[in-house]
């Protein structure tokens, strides 16, 4: 299941189909907006992603490089489970061997609303008094975040050794989750239907090679802008009394891109989301803003041929469902298999909206293609629902996505966002077998179907019908269980089908106007509002 061409220049944007002439992202490879010679590898789960993290940190020395962003950040949350594997105490011993330690954590909005301003504020307080620095950074819009989640490890003596990690998971609580979704110990208050301990789906990038660089260019850039982390009076007061630090230090000056990883074929792209702040707010290194998550996604959308797999928290909003449905209308074989959490985070009006778009999204695509697409959200053996935070896209097993980014308006004009795309340039079934995209998709296709590639091959998955005939007959299998009374064995899978939520019109119209402004605002120029353009 390939399209016509891996060449990567027919997937990925040029640097002028980034549009923002004022970065110095890709100045490490003139004529390109990506990067060759890189090995990336997926990492399934907060637990398996915060292992590997923990041994990397303690393994760093003197005069090496830390640089991390978080949306939300707990001091406290364990990396290993361990006593010990703290982020502040595996942070604050890092900056004590000597290690520079740098950070930008969203300020985030009040608790009252249900944000983590205080637990954010503390981590940053708490690694300053370490040593480290670390910023809180207001310098979005009204109502937005920086989502962000980045670390980047460099090494004085070997750059072979640099490695970035960029995806969905926070250094928070409720990430610490495995394969078998029984939840962080460390949880997160969510809504009933996930229990007291959330179980938790979710994904990280670790990248090695030269694209190393340019995720450090990317907090680069946002930590050597001169514009202030926040022009709130309210805001200055705070820091003065807790003492948190607003000035950032120089950096040191980068290094070169670290080496092509022998024998690597991953071509990697990352795209960012900035805002247009207007009044000359703008980060001077995206006057503007940046909507490259949007314009890739448009791409590479519109060359998508037989399947889209979609892991998203969220699956809103008119426009994203048009972008589907042009690429449904277009290629009669193309097939969409979405897997979206299967309830809202939380109670109250906020579900009701989030509800609203997810149901613009989904009647918009299967009206297009009512046989061609099909969304299902999973649960664990014990029947309790799977959040799924993960924010990944794959396309016909040439183009694939890990990143912050979620498949609605604020992810694609509003908030801050990370994606790494990466193209495997040995193609859909090189020497070393099936591409880095279709490696992917199988593995996450081989959990939610309960099966062990070792001894359950997925060869009827390999192809897009095959694919989507499993996930349905799968969740088929399950619904029929539940609607029989759960009697006899339950049947191996994970899949529960999601249809669009049904709201009254009254309810509908109650939510038009806070999921339009609060949930799923338009951070673009005024100039292009109510348009399709990016």
């Amino acid at each position: 299941m390939t399209s016509d061409s891996t060449d990567p220049t027919s997937w990925l944007l040029t640097p002028d189909e980034r549009g923002n002439p004022h970065t110095r992202l890709d100045d490490a490879h003139p004529g390109r907006a990506w990067s060759r010679g890189n090995d990336v590898r997926p990492l399934v789960h907060g637990a398996t992603y915060f292992a590997e993290l923990f041994e990397r940190i303690e393994a760093t020395r003197e005069g090496d490089l830390v640089f991390f962003t978080d949306w939300q950040g707990d001091a406290d949350e364990r990396l290993t489970g361990e006593p010990g594997s703290e982020v502040v105490e595996v942070l604050g011993r890092a900056d004590e061997r000597g290690v520079d330690v740098r950070g930008l954590v969203w300020r985030s909005h009040w608790e009252g609303f249900g944000f983590t301003a205080r637990e954010n504020r503390h981590l940053g307080e708490q690694l300053q008094a370490r040593g480290a620095e670390v910023l809180l950074d207001m310098r979005v819009r009204l109502g937005g975040s920086h989502h962000q989640k980045m670390v980047v490890i460099r090494h004085r003596d070997d750059p072979a050794r640099d490695i970035a990690y960029v995806g969905g998971i926070d250094l928070c609580h409720s990430r610490r989750d495995d394969a078998d979704h029984h939840g962080d110990p460390q949880a997160l208050d969510m809504a009933d239907e996930y229990g007291p301990t959330p179980p938790w789906h979710d994904l990280q990038a670790a990248i090695t090679g030269p694209a190393v660089h340019d995720v450090e260019t990317v907090f680069r850039e946002r930590w050597e802008d001169p514009t202030p982390l926040s022009r709130s009076p309210i805001n200055l007061v705070s820091d003065l009394v807790h003492r948190l630090d607003r000035s950032p230090d120089p950096l040191p000056e980068q290094a070169p891109p670290p080496p092509e990883v022998p024998g690597a074929t991953h071509a990697v792209q990352l795209l960012r989301t900035y805002p247009d702040l207007r009044a000359d707010r703008d980060y001077e290194f995206a006057n503007g803003g940046e909507r490259s998550v949007a314009r890739g996604y448009s791409k590479a959308l519109l060359k998508a041929r037989h399947l889209v797999y979609v892991e998203d928290q969220y699956l809103w909003g008119t426009h994203v469902g048009d972008v589907f449905t042009e690429a449904l209308r277009r290629h009669r074989d193309l097939h969409v298999v979405a897997v979206v959490p299967l309830h809202p985070d939380l109670e109250g009006a906020s579900r009701t909206a989030q509800l609203l778009g997810r149901r613009r999204a989904m009647l918009a695509m299967q009206r297009a293609a009512p046989d061609r697409v099909a969304v299902f959200g999973i649960e664990n053996h014990a029947g309790t629902p799977v959040y799924v935070h993960a924010k990944t896209c794959v396309i016909d097993d040439v183009w694939s996505t890990i990143g912050s980014d979620n498949f609605n308006r604020r992810s694609w004009t509003h908030d801050s966002e990370l994606s790494a795309v990466v193209v495997d340039l040995a193609g859909a079934d090189g020497d070393a077998g099936p591409s880095y995209a279709r490696r992917l998709r199988l593995t996450l296709a081989a959990e939610h179907l309960d099966r062990d590639p070792a001894t359950d091959p997925m060869d009827d998955c390999v192809d897009a019908a095959g694919m989507f005939e499993a996930f349905v007959a799968s969740a088929r299998r399950l619904d029929d269980w539940y609607d029989g009374g759960c009697v006899g064995p339950r049947p191996p899978g994970r899949l529960r089908r999601l249809h669009p939520p049904h709201l009254s019109r009254w309810r509908r119209a109650a939510a038009t106007v806070p999921y339009l402004l609060l949930h799923d605002p338009d951070g673009r120029p005024r100039r292009l509002r109510g348009t399709d353009d990016f």
